[in-house]
């Protein structure tokens, strides 16, 4: 017998957290489940030494996501998170001397990009013009909308979007859409990298990818005054003021089924019944481990997966003023770099280099002197690779590329180092074979073969978090949940 009033959220990754939070303000009684022993998914954080890391996502847009959470509790949100904007969007190094500043004042890098290409740097601005265009004429069908309910697309405002169509590229790829736009090889790369933000490569993803960039440049990049962790750690703290269980070190054997709807879930020591069930576990796991006795939709589940990451976390025992919090070391060659990822499944020679410090904004993050860098270069999904032969490769073209731009010895600097890679990736969160963000988006079609938030027929089931429509990342992780949360009805007061 199924508890009228009581639900059970599987996992505790940010848009479990958030899924947790509104079933608790409809009336619920919200139990979450979490294998491991802290919340937060790939939003945690590690301590080596005296430095202190972010685990995984370090880029913190589209703040009012995590704000309406608050406002939906009726809670300020300054009482448990507060937040920086951050005037500088990133820092971009190439191999043959040249760096762009990316300020987030337009008319800063518009000025920025005429200094150091010999290029008009209203092309730069015209681009994230184009991005608001496509957010204003999409985003709320793509992104705050369930796909799958054809009912979205019965408005007045969906076939408007339509009849523009022609202005959305959605006939081209991504790359062709920014080498048309912007010119310049530098700056077409410089774009191209936002395809990596849902792990997708630019030289297929669909040229409406362009809404990307708006985001970060037009509404602006963010910093949480105690670190990318305290998004959880906050909404974690929200959610148990409103009554939520967070149960850790509980691994979720099956999702149980009676009559054609969800009754509840069996954990290793007991059955816990409920009215409702969300799984912020990856949607092929969802299938293969928690539902063996329901149809699985294959389709959606042999789609192409993201990319991955290799990450090194270093404590450097030097500081670095040309340094940033976000920093891009360009391969020479980006179509070869996604090439291997994507279809030889492994390493490029000359990978593109990501290089997060947060202790630049949190000077706690890193000993007097000292700088906590987050090292990432993209990888393939996990497919049996030999990943320490890998790893070696990865580390010393890493280091290579660094001295080789900074004009530095970076390796005798390193004092504490620890490594993520795609098995542990999948070990940690259970996302299938360590891909980031779910599946690619690798074609015109992606997005509708993603999974729905929801299981056509099986009711009280409801699916969230990167592996799911909308995708992956903090902001589409929560919109996740927010489309769920259409779906799930209010708890009866009578």
């Amino acid at each position: 017998m199924k508890s009228t009033s009581k639900a059970i959220v599987i996992g505790s990754g940010i848009a479990g957290i958030a899924t947790s939070i509104r079933l608790a303000v409809k009336g619920y009684q919200v139990l979450v489940l979490e294998k491991n022993n802290y919340p937060g998914g790939k939003l945690s954080e590690i301590t080596l030494g005296n430095y202190r890391f972010d685990a995984g996502p370090s880029l913190f847009t589209m703040p009012h996501f995590v704000e309406e959470l608050f406002a939906l509790a009726s809670k300020k949100t300054n009482d448990f998170f507060e937040y920086d904007a951050h005037d500088t969007c990133c820092h971009y190094f190439w191999e043959d001397g040249t760096f762009l500043k990316a300020h987030s004042n337009h008319q800063e890098i518009e000025n920025e990009v005429e200094n150091v290409f010999p290029t008009n740097g209203k092309l730069f601005t015209k681009k994230l013009k184009k991005a608001a265009f496509i957010n204003e004429q999409v985003g709320d069908l793509f992104l705050k909308n369930s796909l799958h309910d054809v009912r979205n697309f019965l408005n007045f405002k969906t076939l408007k979007a339509l009849s523009n169509s022609w202005k959305l590229d959605l006939q081209t790829t991504y790359h062709a859409s920014n080498k048309k736009d912007l010119k310049n090889s530098k700056l077409v790369q410089l774009f191209d990298r936002f395809a990596t933000y849902n792990g997708s490569n630019p030289y297929k993803t669909p040229g409406i990818m362009s809404i990307i960039p708006h985001f970060e440049h037009n509404v602006g990049t963010f910093f949480p005054k105690k670190g990318m962790v305290s998004i959880t750690n906050s909404l974690v703290q929200l959610a148990e003021s409103l009554g939520v269980q967070f149960q850790y070190n509980t691994i979720v054997e099956e999702i149980l089924v009676e009559n054609e709807a969800v009754i509840g879930v069996k954990t290793a020591n007991k059955i816990e019944n409920s009215a409702i069930v969300v799984s912020n576990m990856d949607v092929y796991f969802t299938y293969q481990k928690l539902l063996p006795n329901q149809k699985a939709p294959k389709k959606i589940l042999c789609q192409e997966r993201s990319s991955s990451a290799i990450i090194f976390y270093w404590g450097i025992k030097s500081e670095f003023p040309n340094l940033d919090l976000h920093n891009i070391f360009f391969s020479k060659d980006y179509k070869t770099e996604f090439e291997t990822i994507f279809d030889k499944k492994t390493i490029f020679d000359d990978p593109t280099v990501y290089v997060h410090i947060s202790s630049k904004c949190l000077s706690n993050d890193a000993p007097k002197g000292a700088e906590n860098w987050f090292v990432m270069i993209n990888a393939p999904s996990n497919s049996g690779q030999n990943w320490d032969e890998l790893i070696a490769k990865a580390r010393k073209v890493i280091i290579q590329k660094i001295n080789k731009i900074l004009q530095i010895d970076i390796e005798k600097l390193i004092e504490e180092e620890s490594i993520l890679d795609p098995r542990s990736i999948e070990m940690k969160t259970a996302s299938y074979q360590g891909s980031l963000y779910g599946t690619s988006s690798n074609s015109k079609f992606a997005a509708f073969l993603r999974h729905p938030n929801f299981k056509k027929g099986l009711k009280n089931l409801y699916f969230v978090g990167g592996s799911v429509h909308p995708g992956g990342g903090i902001p589409l992780c929560l919109l996740s949940a927010k489309i769920a949360d259409q779906y799930i009805p209010t708890v009866s007061k009578s």
